[in-house]
């Protein structure tokens, strides 16, 4: 494992603009807490909005009282945050590209709580709504730390304590 992380380490020296990316994807950035490029950030942030939103919808599909209020912030906040996003972009003030559907492990995560009901769906729901939000505030932090794109860092700067409130509330729902 040494022998990876040190070998991942030197590619991410080596190659950034490559291994940013890569790096990203397959957690190093977190896990040696360096802040994610531009269209990381807003590819990582954008998908998690859009599970969130389309997660939470499910939910109230579901009339799961348990977690209604819940969805319903997290439909609110996460369309907030997505339209903001897209118009520091539409803006040119950021230069990225915003994905216009969830990657294969969102949609998996989806496509599974599709096929749950009752408490299962509802031990589910929490549990991706609690790794979710973990990462994102992971994601938040590390880019208004050190995000290269004043506009950008200040989104994620100003959007952070938002994301770590619904951590919390994720949180909160498993108790």
């Amino acid at each position: 494992m040494k022998k990876l992380t040190t070998l991942a380490i030197c590619l991410v020296l080596t190659s950034p603009a490559l291994a940013e990316s890569v790096s990203e994807k397959t957690g190093l950035n977190s896990l040696v807490g360096a802040s994610p490029n531009t269209q990381d950030f807003v590819t990582e942030a954008a998908i998690s909005d859009m599970f969130e939103i389309q997660s939470s919808k499910l939910a109230q599909e579901k009339k799961d009282t348990k977690v209604n209020d819940f969805a319903n912030k997290m439909i609110a906040d996460h369309t907030t945050s997505s339209e903001t996003m897209k118009n520091l972009v539409q803006s040119g003030k950021v230069k990225a590209d915003i994905p216009g559907s969830l990657d294969s492990k969102h949609q998996s995560m989806l496509d599974k709580l599709k096929g749950l009901n009752g408490d299962d769906f509802e031990k589910q729901y929490r549990s991706d709504q609690i790794s979710g939000h973990k990462d994102t505030v992971d994601l938040y932090r590390r880019y208004a730390k050190g995000g290269d794109n004043a506009d950008l860092k200040a989104f994620a700067e100003k959007t952070l304590p938002i994301v770590e409130h619904h951590q919390k509330m994720a949180e909160d729902l498993a108790k």
